[in-house]
């Protein structure tokens, strides 16, 4: 079990590493590597994801498993709206299709169709985590 301030540095740790791991995909779609934007546009969705669980006593080792604790605790409550819950989704077939699936490829069109939600995504859950003045 963690401490209050070890949750806290871990759940800021998430945070900054989403955003950062986004503003690297930012990079990777301009240079037109759509597998790895694909890939990176679900991890900095991942971290914000994984930072919500935790700083509500949520936890998983798999990523199924946050999907699921995602969806149960903030989709179906509708604490988060149900189109960044299939967004979520869909973002995480596109990797991994793209990370496994040899026969699938993944185009422009795939990310950018995409891209312009993951703004949207990070912002709202950065809005929980922070609500109540959880991170400074």
């Amino acid at each position: 079990m963690l401490t209050s301030e070890e949750t806290k540095a871990l759940v800021s740790n998430r945070v900054r590493r989403s955003r950062e791991t986004w503003a690297e995909t930012k990079g990777i779609i301009e240079s037109g590597y759509w597998y790895a934007a694909a890939n990176r546009m679900y991890y900095a969705c991942y971290y914000m994801v994984t930072a919500l669980l935790i700083k509500n006593g949520l936890n998983s080792h798999t990523h199924g498993g946050a999907i699921g604790l995602f969806g149960l605790h903030f989709i179906k409550t509708e604490i988060v709206p149900s189109e960044l819950g299939k967004f979520y989704s869909q973002l995480f077939e596109l990797r991994q299709t793209g990370d496994y699936d040899d026969w699938k490829v993944v185009t422009e069109a795939d990310v950018m169709t995409l891209a312009p939600t993951v703004e949207i995504f990070l912002d709202t859950l950065e809005e929980l985590i922070r609500k109540d003045g959880f991170l400074d």
